[in-house]
């Protein structure tokens, strides 16, 4: 079989990418790309199953392998890096909507995440993150006033938070999350434009800076149907 199935792969992935394959569309099937590529069938079993991995391709019943809108693999669970450096190192167009950015009283919640009292202020800053013009995650994060006094300034449909975070020499070191998986409710269904009740990745994260102090809490909602997440787990527990 050599590597002539990672050639074929390159090479749908390429007519995938470009339209020749269209999102909806049925490829040939293995007969036909074998035939085509001149290799056996089990090397065209093996191209069009790393696709299938990827999210590029989806083999139905009855009706052969169709070419699928991608999922969106995020090492977000497991890096600290901008959306932005995330979605274009993957060959994607991010872009964001502010849908709010305000100050306003810290609730309950959110003075336990950023440790605050009862009668400090966050910044309220509500946006909607797309790829590829398609609407991808709606990220809700509050920071403590009192730390950043010039956060107003900022337009966040042009600058990073992070980066941000980065000119005020308060970089985030390290960041505490939770996932969960919920519902989409009507508002969030026509954010993100999926179905009333389709899942919806829900992460909770509080970001700190070097000194451990809380500076961030964002709960963010990524589409289920577009998202895949990479965590990597390593064993410091050795048995003899």
């Amino acid at each position: 079989m050599g590597a002539f199935y990672l050639d074929i792969k390159k090479d749908l992935l390429d007519k995938i990418l470009s339209g020749i394959y269209q999102q909806g569309s049925i490829i040939p099937n293995e007969y036909e790309l074998a035939e085509i590529y001149n290799v056996s069938r089990p090397t065209i079993r093996k191209a069009v199953q790393i696709l299938v991995d990827e999210g590029y391709l989806e083999k139905r019943k009855k009706r052969g392998t169709i070419v699928c809108d991608p999922t969106i693999r995020q090492e977000f669970a497991q890096v600290i890096q901008t959306f932005d450096k995330e979605v274009k190192e993957k060959g994607l167009t991010p872009s964001t909507k502010v849908l709010t950015f305000k100050q306003e009283k810290a609730e309950e919640e959110v003075r336990q995440k950023l440790n605050l009292k009862e009668t400090e202020k966050v910044y309220k800053l509500v946006r909607l993150r797309y790829v590829d013009d398609q609407p991808n995650v709606l990220v809700t994060t509050y920071v403590p006033c009192r730390l950043f006094e010039h956060l107003s300034e900022v337009d966040f449909e042009k600058e990073s938070l992070y980066q941000t975070f980065h000119k005020e020499g308060r970089d985030i070191t390290s960041i505490q999350r939770k996932l969960d998986v919920i519902l989409a409710d009507e508002t969030c269904a026509d954010l993100l434009d999926v179905k009333n009740g389709d899942p919806l990745f829900y992460f909770h994260s509080t970001g700190y800076d070097e000194s451990h102090t809380a500076i961030e809490y964002s709960i963010a909602k990524y589409r289920g149907d577009r998202n895949s997440f990479v965590f990597q787990l390593s064993n410091n527990v050795y048995y003899s």
